[in-house]
């Protein structure tokens, strides 16, 4: 089988209004892809700045992919999650990452939103806190799913990531 290896970090978060973020990621991959060896999904520590725009997490990244097909390619699915100081958790965000289909040293930048609600809900998101939240992950994945949310730009994640891919020309894969 052909074979893709990852390894990288979850770097930082900015533009979610507060630094106090943490970020939960999940793999998706379509039916020829299995994970042979790494962790699928995780969850970054939770970083408290008290100078800092950014939040920063530094959080390893190590996958090893094989797959008999390119379709399906991964994809990361992250959930950005704000800590207040009561101890709360609220959604901040979420977006996905298609892992890069080449190899070499990669920057990645993925840009995230959240759902937006009625002009109070709103207003009850901007002072106590809470939101809408989706109900599953699915409408990370299926576009059809995804353009019927209204949403808002919420910041965005950055990722450094080294991809290494094995025997694709042998099965064809890739020339």
């Amino acid at each position: 089988m052909a074979e893709v290896f990852v390894s990288g970090i979850i770097a930082s978060a900015r533009g979610f209004g507060d630094n106090r973020l943490s970020i939960r990621y999940q793999l998706s991959v379509g039916g020829g892809w299995r994970i042979v060896q790494g962790e699928g999904e995780g969850q970054t520590q939770t970083d408290c700045p008290s100078v800092f725009e950014n939040a920063y997490f530094g959080h390893p990244i190590d996958l090893h992919l094989a797959t008999s097909s390119i379709q399906g390619w991964p994809r990361l699915l992250i959930q950005i999650w704000h800590h207040d100081n009561y101890g709360r958790q609220e959604i901040a965000g979420y977006g996905t990452l298609l892992l890069p289909t080449s190899p070499g040293k990669h920057v990645l930048t993925s840009g995230c939103w959240r759902p937006k609600g009625s002009w109070r809900e709103e207003m009850m998101h901007k002072l106590v806190g809470g939101g809408l939240q989706l109900t599953s992950l699915s409408a990370l994945e299926d576009p059809t799913i995804r353009e019927k949310i209204i949403s808002v730009s919420a910041g965005t994640v950055r990722f450094e990531l080294n991809i290494i891919t094995k025997n694709f020309s042998r099965y064809g894969i890739l020339s």
